[in-house]
């Protein structure tokens, strides 16, 4: 059995000593234009010259939980793409999005303002019941995130594609269910995956929906956002601000608005990193299951892009 490592940005050596131990009868090489064909491929944000050569691949595996990058790709036809389900992000992802709810809803920003001018001020509590959360997306780091902000008592409300029931969360589905969603809600996190019918999302016409005083949370992609319609409705009022991890261009021009935007807070693509030792356990697994022929989870519907 080979496997190919074609990784962008990504030292190797880890990862190859990490699969190695892991799966001991496998031979795992770093791919290089003219390397026999391999029967796996690891991969992130890989050249389409690497799917062009090897075009017999039985299974490719993401080594993140977004797959638009290869979405754009000619994929080899007959081969399982998958993606990780956790592997350590669902727990980070669930860290970030509560602490920026709770940054928000406690005025914290504020406070870090005055206590670096020098004010001693006090701002009227709030009351949770106020500030119902949207969850965009409630796959395993959306469901993750829903259950954790039940712990601070926040309501919660979940959108997915399809239905999903999920204790204490108040579902809604579809296209037809999307707008009651956005009304319900007052701080929106958006965890959809990245296709065409996503591409866009956080726009003037959606974000407007959101209850007055309103608050974006982007841990998703930055093509999901439209920049300009989300500082034109914080300029405003209809939006309180937001938080956002995920850029349509990254590093995030010097220019930008954004970087000196008082009421965006932003990171550099932080909010849920690839844990490598986790990474490597589920990607072992899976191949072993592909070799026993049993099923698995985590496999992407190339059709719909997710």
């Amino acid at each position: 059995m080979r496997i190919s490592f074609c990784c962008t940005n990504t030292d190797p050596e880890p990862w190859l000593t990490g699969l190695r131990a892991a799966l001991p009868l496998a031979e795992v090489s770093v791919w290089q234009p003219g390397v026999p064909a391999a029967d796996y491929a690891v991969v992130w944000a890989p050249p389409q010259a690497f799917f062009d050569e090897q075009s017999q691949l039985k299974g490719v595996f993401n080594i993140g939980a977004g797959v638009d990058a290869l979405m754009k790709l000619r994929l080899p036809p007959q081969a399982v793409v998958v993606r990780l389900e956790d592997a350590g992000m669902a727990v980070q992802m669930a860290e970030y999005v509560c602490q920026a709810v709770i940054r928000h809803f406690r005025d914290l920003n504020a406070y870090a303002e005055d206590a670096r001018a020098g004010r001693w001020t006090f701002y009227k509590p709030r009351q949770r019941s106020d500030f119902p959360v949207g969850v965009m997306g409630l796959g395993v780091l959306g469901a993750r995130v829903a259950q954790a902000l039940q712990h601070f008592e926040f309501p919660v409300n979940g959108w997915s594609r399809s239905p999903k029931v999920l204790e204490g969360v108040h579902g809604f589905s579809g296209a037809a269910q999307f707008n009651d969603f956005l009304a319900s809600s007052r701080m929106l996190v958006n965890l959809l995956p990245l296709t065409p019918d996503t591409t866009n999302i956080l726009n003037r016409d959606t974000l407007g929906r959101l209850q007055p005083g309103g608050y974006v949370i982007n841990v998703a992609r930055g093509a999901h956002l439209v920049d300009d319609d989300l500082l034109a409705l914080i300029h405003s009022g209809h939006l309180a601000g937001a938080t956002l991890d995920v850029f349509r261009t990254e590093p995030l021009p010097p220019d930008h608005p954004f970087w000196q935007h008082p009421k965006v807070t932003i990171t550099p693509h932080t909010s849920a990193r690839t844990l490598r030792s986790e990474s490597i356990a589920q990607i072992a697994d899976k191949i072993s299951a592909m070799q026993r022929g049993e099923p698995l989870s985590g496999i992407v519907n190339v059709g719909s892009g997710y």
